[in-house]
């Protein structure tokens, strides 16, 4: 069941795409207090499990923890983070009272879940005007599974991209023109190791100019693209949100009427990697409308796929920022620093970037009906009011990757293109994936992948994966490996590192025929993760689900935090501690234990239910099958476009006659139908 509370008059958010009525009375779960800003407080039990925000530095159980809800740019992510760069307000209360509760509220927010009051989860804001989404479950075996489904009901279904985007995909902010590309689909290539794609970091562009292309760097760009897909390889290009300031430069100057204005009429201007820039008003239809457009200049040169980038916005310092640092540090000439004068002096520079009193400066032309009470101008003849930014922050990058998604299915009606997205908020799972942004090199950070797939799949992302390896550091062979066991189950598949860091291609590392092993896996089993995806998209379903959503009378699975459930069979089970030849795994049935080495399957082994000891060697990769299931394995691949489906091997511990159903199209098409394109597998 799915209540609609509504207080004020809310911001239209468009996360909520179902139209429900507002219920009359209290909300059925805690309290609303009466004091200026909003506060929602619920007495938490000693067995309650919470769960949801999509992206945190925490694990998938969030209790104990404070979070806010605000989109950032933070490349120094630790476990005291607060802040990432999504803001997913739903969260799921687990225990003897189960249910879903939705924020739907465009700013920023903040959870204090039994950190500050160990038993009290609250949540406030600083607007009293919202919506909320009660959701509750009538089933007593699929709780979790289905408030996570009538959520999806009502915010739409997940974007699927197209299946070349399964495959693996190299990445690194430094290529820097074609020779470089050449050289590592070279090496690639000479040790034939899987690839489908390879990323344009902010490089390619013409002085960090969005949608255009260096033509000394890159010469006779559509022709080398196309080129290059003959062979089943697809350029990604990034697009950032900022436009650079130059006149001469044509979205800057056809940009203009589109763009984020301060409060005297005049474009807003921050610098990003361009220098000085500006912001194109997404929350516009017109804005989304004319940025949108602009990718076809690189579609129509055979580009099938981006990544949008810096799309919090990022900003690295406004002019009004600038001229007060350098103000404060004037001051700090003539003092004689004691130590907390030094101490706000090193803090100075620092602050101008990502300032939140930039986010003051800026505003959003929107119809008086979606602005709601957030209105801060009186309407004008057109029907529009201007909002500030920094009431509606958490939209701007959903909306970028909406605008996007809008023009392609204008341009390729019939085409799916892919589109993975850094910013989010609930309601752009519709248009594109995300990428957990720039994490680091640390051990800790695979845990932390797998608790984000698991926390983002909740709140409707399925199309997720995070850096391989981390975009910030320098890792050693041995994380590396580790991290690619768990990442080749993750729909995402990327590489991705910092320039001025270790280079970390695989075939950077010795013996990288132990890399090329593990991706032969995940080419493998494409067909059963692109199936399932499908199934998870159309079902309004979890690709990546925490134990409990299987086996959530469990009490022993349900606080298991390093497993994770794959679709209908597989549950995947990472090694993410240095020096560990192995770990302990519970199985909360009968499953199938399948260790993969040397490019193929070398051990399967039936195992009980309860804890066992698993021994996984470094170079081998091993995982689980309920009982009961198969799972089709292909034989091995260079590119998605290799991968014969015709002759699939069928593994699990089932008996003859046991079914799955392989979902399969072209790759391409819009039009998804499981009954059209599904078929059965038998045993």
């Amino acid at each position: 069941m799915i209540q609609k509370y509504t207080f004020g008059k809310p911001f239209n958010t468009y996360s909520v795409i179902a139209a429900i009525d507002s219920s009359k009375g209290k909300i059925p779960f805690g309290k609303l207090s009466n004091t200026k800003e909003f506060e929602w407080k619920y007495s938490l039990k000693d067995e309650d499990i919470i769960y949801g925000l999509g992206q945190t530095m925490k694990g998938i159980n969030l209790r104990g923890s404070k979070f806010r809800s605000w989109c950032l740019d933070n490349p120094n992510q630790d476990e005291g983070s607060e802040s990432l760069y999504g803001a997913h307000n739903f969260l799921i209360i687990f225990g003897k009272t189960t249910f879903g509760i939705f924020f739907d509220y465009p700013g920023e927010i903040f959870y204090d879940i039994g950190f500050s009051e160990k038993d009290y989860l609250t949540v406030k804001a600083e607007h009293k005007s919202l919506n909320i989404y009660v959701i509750t479950s009538d089933s007593k075996t699929n709780t979790l599974k289905e408030i996570v489904r009538n959520l999806r009901q009502i915010t739409g279904q997940s974007y699927i991209p197209p299946k070349w985007a399964f495959g693996f995909n190299q990445s690194r902010w430094g290529y820097k023109n074609k020779k470089d590309i050449d050289l590592v689909i070279a090496n690639y290539k000479k040790h034939k190791f899987p690839l489908d794609s390879v990323c344009l970091d902010i490089d390619y562009m013409e002085d960090y100019k969005d949608f255009t292309v260096d033509s000394k760097k890159f010469p006779a760009f559509e022709k080398y693209n196309r080129k290059l897909l003959k062979h089943g390889i697809r350029l990604v290009p990034i697009i950032d949100a900022g436009i650079k300031k130059l006149e001469g430069y044509d979205v800057y100057e056809n940009g203009k009427p589109f763009f984020c204005n301060d409060k005297d009429g005049k474009p807003f201007v921050a610098g990003v990697w361009p220098g000085d820039s500006c912001f194109i008003d997404f929350l516009n239809p017109e804005g989304r409308d004319f940025f949108g457009k602009h990718y076809k200049r690189l579609t129509d040169a055979g580009i099938e796929g981006f990544w949008n980038d810096m799309n919090e916005p990022a900003t690295f310092y406004s002019k009004q920022g600038l001229n007060k640092a350098f103000e404060k540090l004037d001051e700090c000439k003539n003092k004689a620093l004691d130590i907390n004068g030094f101490f706000e002096f090193t803090a100075i520079p620092g602050s101008v970037c990502n300032s939140k009193d930039d986010t003051k400066l800026f505003f959003h032309k929107v119809s008086k009906e979606d602005a709601g009470d957030f209105a801060e101008t009186k309407t004008s003849k057109n029907g529009s009011v201007l909002v500030k930014h920094e009431k509606v922050h958490n939209l701007f990058g959903y909306n970028m990757t909406r605008s996007a998604s809008e023009n392609f299915s204008k341009t390729h009606p019939y085409k799916r293109i892919l589109m993975y997205s850094r910013s989010s908020f609930i309601g752009a799972h519709r248009y594109g994936g995300i990428w957990t942004g720039d994490n680091h090199s640390f051990w800790s950070n695979i845990l932390l992948s797998l608790h984000m797939m698991a926390s983002l799949n909740m709140t409707g992302f399925l199309y997720t994966g995070s850096d391989i390896g981390g975009f910030n550091g320098e890792p050693s062979r041995d994380l590396m490996m580790r991290w690619l066991s768990f990442a080749l189950f993750t729909p995402l598949c990327r590489n991705h590192s910092a320039k001025n860091k270790r280079r970390q291609e695989f075939y950077q590392f010795e013996n990288v025929k132990e890399f090329k092993s593990m991706m032969d896996l995940r080419y493998s089993l494409i067909p059963y993760f692109y199936s399932e995806f499908v199934k998870a998209s159309i079902n309004n379903g979890m690709y990546f689900r925490p134990l409990s959503f299987d086996y959530q009378n469990d009490k022993h699975a349900c606080n298991i935090e390093d497993q994770i459930m794959l679709g209908d069979a597989i549950m995947v089970c990472p090694v993410y501690t240095q020096n560990a030849s192995g770990r302990y795994v519970y199985l909360p049935e009968n499953m199938l234990m399948v260790e993969w080495k040397n490019s193929k399957i070398v051990q399967q082994k039936s195992l009980t239910k309860g804890d066992h000891y698993i021994s996984v060697p470094l170079e081998s990769v091993v995982f689980f099958i309920k009982d009961n299931h198969i799972v089709p394995f292909a034989k091995p691949s260079l590119n998605t476009s290799l991968i014969d489906t015709k002759k699939l091997s069928l593994i699990g511990n089932a008996p003859a006659g046991t079914e799955y159903f392989l979902y399969e199209d072209d790759g391409f098409t819009t039009d998804i139908s499981l009954e059209k394109y599904s078929r059965i597998l038998k045993k």
